[in-house]
């Protein structure tokens, strides 16, 4: 039987600072900590192992890129085949994020798109075409994004 690793109160502590600054080194945070590089790096090994670091990523500012942001309230009929969506809409070039939803929305799906009100039509009836089962469709642009916290 594997053995079961426990998340304590330093793996906390890094999840937390690397949420907010993912380019600390392993020395930076035990710095922060208040522990040895060494061990940052067995832990930091054993988060991603278990996936509970799954990424280190850059949060672009899309609106000084060029870009719009817009999110995508996905309903589906009863019935539809949610997993199937999903993989329809990983192979999109503009989606960004597929979130699984309860409420309202059976998916939360973000879209990147340039500015142009005709392309973005275009990319979201592209996205929309190949999901039979939709029943309902919420479209909301991301104006400005007033706070990002991951953990």
């Amino acid at each position: 039987m594997p053995r079961k690793v426990k998340i304590d109160p330093v793996d906390i502590k890094i999840v937390r600072l690397l949420s907010e600054n993912a380019r600390l080194t392993y020395k930076e945070l035990a710095e922060a900590i208040g522990t040895t590089r060494q061990r940052i790096s067995r832990r930091m090994n054993k988060l991603e192992k278990m996936g509970i670091v799954q990424k280190y990523t850059v949060i672009p500012d899309y609106e000084a890129l060029g870009y719009s942001h817009i999110v995508l309230g996905i309903t589906l009929k009863p019935g539809a085949k949610l997993d199937d969506v999903v993989s329809i809409l990983k192979d999109k070039e503009h989606v960004k994020i597929i979130q699984k939803a309860l409420g309202t929305h059976n998916l939360v799906v973000h879209v990147v798109a340039p500015k142009d009100m005709k392309e973005i039509q275009s990319i979201i009836e592209s996205i929309t075409s190949d999901i039979k089962d939709i029943d309902h469709l919420d479209i909301t642009f991301i104006t400005e994004t007033c706070k990002f916290q991951t953990f």
